[in-house]
């Protein structure tokens, strides 16, 4: 009689990341509190008490909540429910979100450093003067407390008009809500808005200078900067 096959040992359960577990619970208190889309959560800082986590460990979670489209965190009023979603559903999306950002960032280095040279070959006065506006916007919500995501985003979309590429244009409209993930991430790391502020204006002068080689070097390291997103364990 020959003996039973041991069976094979357990393996160790991977222990969720932090901010899993933390969207988690900031799942749950959406479905205790019965909050409704367009109700307020708590502030960050009673928030961060009830969980006890640290403010910047609580802002990272609830920008991966804000880039999955689950609340909408607006300056000055705080983080507003868009929809109710379940556990599942956003986990899961979190997971996809992180998997593709490694092509996120391969995508913007191939289209906007290219635009960024090309901006410098054939910008004109009026797209120097966009280019401006936008920088003075993202300078102006940042110094009212805000991330500067807009100016931010109406800088890029300002580079690429200077390229006078209109299908290079359609490309990064095709990507543009995948690249407004990273965006959030990015400008929610402590002092990302200022560094990226500085960032865009090595750009802007590099396009002023009409400096191809330089733009494209500048919009390199900026992608660089801005794709440095600190995940929680």
């Amino acid at each position: 009689m020959t003996e039973d096959a041991s069976p094979p040992p357990l393996g160790r359960l991977a222990r969720p990341r932090l901010y899993e577990q933390l969207v988690e619970q900031l799942l749950g208190y959406i479905e205790s509190a019965k909050l409704r889309p367009g109700d307020l959560l708590p502030a960050e800082r009673d928030l961060a008490e009830r969980l006890g986590v640290s403010r910047a460990t609580l802002a990272q979670a609830l920008v991966a909540l804000e880039v999955l489209g689950v609340i909408d965190v607006q300056h000055g009023t705080g983080a507003v429910l868009r929809h109710r979603a379940s556990v599942a559903t956003v986990i899961k999306g979190l997971r996809e979100h992180r998997s593709r950002l490694p092509d996120i960032v391969e995508a913007r280095s191939t289209l906007e450093v290219r635009l960024a040279a090309l901006a410098a070959e054939r910008r004109t006065d009026e797209d120097l003067a966009a280019i401006d506006r936008a920088l003075d916007e993202m300078r102006a919500e940042i110094d009212d407390g805000g991330r500067g995501a807009r100016g931010d985003e109406l800088f890029h979309q300002a580079v690429t008009a200077a390229a006078h590429s209109p299908v290079l244009a359609q490309l990064m409209a095709f990507i543009g809500e995948m690249v407004l993930e990273t965006r959030l991430e990015s400008l929610a790391q402590p002092g990302r808005p200022e560094q990226s502020l500085a960032s865009h204006r090595s750009i802007l002068e590099a396009v002023r200078a009409q400096d191809p080689v330089a733009a494209a070097a500048a919009m390199q390291r900026h992608i660089e900067l801005v794709s440095d997103v600190a995940l929680l364990d």
